[in-house]
């Protein structure tokens, strides 16, 4: 709307000029400067628009080391989504993370489940973050740490949302879809992780929180469309996900795994590595790679990891 108004005063401006041709020659000057001055403004302005643009629709998933826990930084276009916080012990670091790197606000967070390694930074998310919406489960524990994160929406008057499969919204350019739970009777919580496919241009990334085999199953089942470039592998790597029939229907280039250093479940689960292996998927994983970073252009995947940078 503005560079139309721009336009048309360049244009008035111009017959003005020509009109008025036989006016005193110093007023003349002054109207064909204006109006040079008025489009070369214009076509800086949508110079800039263009490298912005072509900037900020990248979609940059940031997983970072939270130890043996999990967080995962989607950024694009200017919006900002957390999935999952980390332990309670990694809150202050991970708020310090976030903070080096600009982010001021957040467009969702998501605590995937309500285990201890998922959302026990959530509520200093919540409290040094504004925050628009928060997505849980139809899942409560009766934990400390979870009445943490209660309290804290609370206190901001945030309403906490239960998302269903089948609903969508949208990240900047990239669009999110809740692919699961397909259904909220499992006696296990992992299984009652929210799972999310997202899709930027033709590249998808896949984030399973900690669903096992049993959801996995309920997945496939439903029909539900799992193929992914990305694979966030479920449960850091355990043997109790990442089924063959899940991974087949996946079929990822790559999986994440996000673990901790000679963590005590021994995660991830050699049983997982072999499937990866067998299938040529590159895995990287946080406990050896660190904080790792993939940037989509809507049609090849680069990541970012120390020593290597790697175009899928």
């Amino acid at each position: 709307m503005k560079d139309k108004a721009k336009y048309y005063l360049a244009v008035l401006l111009l017959a003005a000029a020509a009109a008025f041709g036989s006016v005193e020659s110093g007023l003349l000057s002054r109207i064909l400067e204006e109006a040079a001055y008025i489009i070369a403004d214009m076509d800086d302005t949508q110079q800039e628009g263009r490298t912005s643009s072509g900037d900020s629709h990248l979609l940059r998933v940031t997983f970072i080391d939270a130890g043996q826990g999990d967080a995962a930084l989607l950024q694009c276009d200017g919006h900002n989504m957390l999935i999952d916080a980390g332990k309670n012990d990694h809150g202050t670091e991970l708020q310090k993370f976030l903070m080096d790197r600009g982010i001021e606000t957040f467009d969702y967070l998501v605590g995937t489940h309500p285990d201890e390694d998922h959302i026990g930074g959530l509520d200093v998310m919540i409290n040094k973050f504004p925050t628009e919406h928060v997505l849980m489960p139809k899942r409560e524990a009766d934990t400390r740490t979870y009445d943490d994160v209660i309290q804290a929406m609370k206190y901001y008057s945030i309403p906490l949302e239960h998302p269903d499969a089948g609903d969508q919204f949208y990240l900047g350019d990239a669009e999110v879809t809740v692919i699961g739970p397909v259904q909220e009777t499992y006696s296990d919580s992992n299984n009652c992780s929210i799972v999310l496919m997202v899709r930027h241009g033709n590249c998808r990334f896949l984030f399973t929180g900690d669903a096992e085999e049993e959801a996995e199953a309920d997945m496939l089942e439903k029909g539900i469309q799992l193929k992914a470039d990305v694979l966030k592998a479920g449960h850091h790597g355990s043997k109790s996900s990442s089924s063959q029939e899940f991974l087949d229907a996946v079929s990822p280039k790559v999986a994440v795994i996000s673990c901790g250093v000679d963590n005590r479940y021994g995660h991830p689960h050699e049983e997982t590595l072999d499937k990866f292996q067998a299938m040529g998927v590159e895995v990287y994983r946080t406990d050896s790679d660190g904080t790792i970073v993939a940037e989509s252009d809507g049609n090849h995947i680069t990541f970012h990891v120390t020593g290597k940078n790697v175009q899928q």
